[in-house]
């Protein structure tokens, strides 16, 4: 099976992600888009589309630990 990838020209503004990730997750991640029959970009693009989903009023996702207030900022969750 060939792995779909976006056509030629499609992305618009494209930068190089330039983070060290531990080998173990990189390559599980790889497997998970070679699954979907996605490229690894596609595959991440996908992640963070799906993230935007299910973020908090906090602007995290729910699963995220939660963060300390900054100061002067009131425990208000918008409904």
């Amino acid at each position: 099976m060939a792995v779909r990838r976006l056509p030629r020209g499609t992305r618009v503004d494209t930068v190089a992600l330039g983070w060290k990730v531990e080998k173990a997750q990189k390559e599980r991640f790889e497997r998970l888009a070679a699954h979907a029959g996605v490229s690894s970009a596609v595959f991440f693009e996908a992640v963070v589309d799906h993230l935007n989903t299910e973020l908090t009023s906090r602007g995290l996702p729910e699963w995220w630990p939660a963060q300390e207030l900054t100061d002067g900022e009131l425990p208000i969750d918008s409904p």
